[in-house]
């Protein structure tokens, strides 16, 4: 959106004079909004950097949004709005910021017709700036997201040494690809870094066990087998025991036991009897 530099003299005049007294009710509309979540020296220096970066890219020419001049705007702007977004505030209140200036500017600058046109001009370009602060808002909410989404997949998926040579992945909740990729990437470091020989999956916390599940599992197991370690599973409870029959899975050679304790306790006799043999071969 263009405009001819007659119509933009008396804009950039007016903004450039009353520069100080529209910064500051801006400062105090949008400090109102946010209701006091952000201070009005902090308010202030960033709609003053703002507001000088709008001035001069009208001053460089036209009032077009998408223009190379309104480059610094834009990347204050998306910074504002990734600010806002970390803060917890709203995408609405966020935009708000930017509209705000126009309620500020409106008494000033629409006294007669040309300056009502001038002012409206002006109003399309705050809007078009706006809508910029919510996408840049929405994009930052979907970083934070994904990010915390990662977050809690770490957290959910835990793999703690039980026993000298024996770690444990108790696993809560639904076993899907996303996960099963984190259960195996940390299963196999703790694998190394405990120098552990067995490994006990306990399901206790899954609500279900189906055909996806299962073959979920049973990558787990082959990768944790290539790094040489044995696998258990534990948490076979009755419900998921029938289930598994009337699927038709089948575990293969991989161990099954219905409780933690009872899967440590087998992994235990292992190390043990791994143990004497290779006493046995050294006699």
């Amino acid at each position: 959106m263009a405009t001819d530099s007659s119509n933009s003299h008396p804009l950039i005049e007016t903004l450039a004079t009353q520069r100080d007294t529209f910064l500051t009710q801006w400062t105090r509309v949008v400090g109102d909004d946010l209701q006091g979540r952000l201070s009005i020296a902090e308010l202030g220096r960033e709609l003053g950097e703002l507001y000088d970066a709008v001035l001069k890219a009208l001053t460089e020419g036209g009032l077009n949004s998408r223009a190379e001049q309104f480059g610094e705007t834009r990347s204050l702007l998306i910074e504002l709005s990734r600010s806002r977004a970390r803060q917890g505030f709203t995408p609405t209140e966020t935009a708000r910021s930017v509209f705000a200036l126009k309620e500020v500017l409106e008494p000033a600058l629409a006294t007669d017709e040309h300056g009502a046109r001038t002012y409206l001009q002006f109003a399309r370009l705050l809007d078009e700036l706006g809508l910029l602060t919510t996408e840049a808002y929405i994009r930052t909410r979907e970083e934070i997201i994904s990010s915390q989404a990662e977050q809690l997949l770490e957290l959910s998926t835990p793999v703690v040494k039980l026993w000298d040579g024996v770690v444990g992945v108790p696993l809560v909740g639904t076993l899907d690809s996303a996960r099963t990729q984190v259960v195996m990437e940390k299963l196999l470091q703790t694998l190394v870094e405990s120098d552990s020989t067995h490994a006990i999956i306990d399901i206790t916390g899954v609500p279900t066990v189906d055909t996806q599940v299962a073959q979920h599992l049973l990558k787990t197991v082959v990768a944790a087998r290539m790094m040489g370690a044995q696998c258990i599973i534990s948490g076979i409870r009755p419900q998921i025991a029938q289930t598994i029959v009337a699927l038709g899975i089948e575990f293969g050679d991989i161990p099954t036991n219905s409780s933690l304790a009872d899967a440590l306790r087998q992994a235990l006799k292992e190390i043990a009897r791994d143990t004497e043999d290779d006493v046995r071969g050294l006699l």
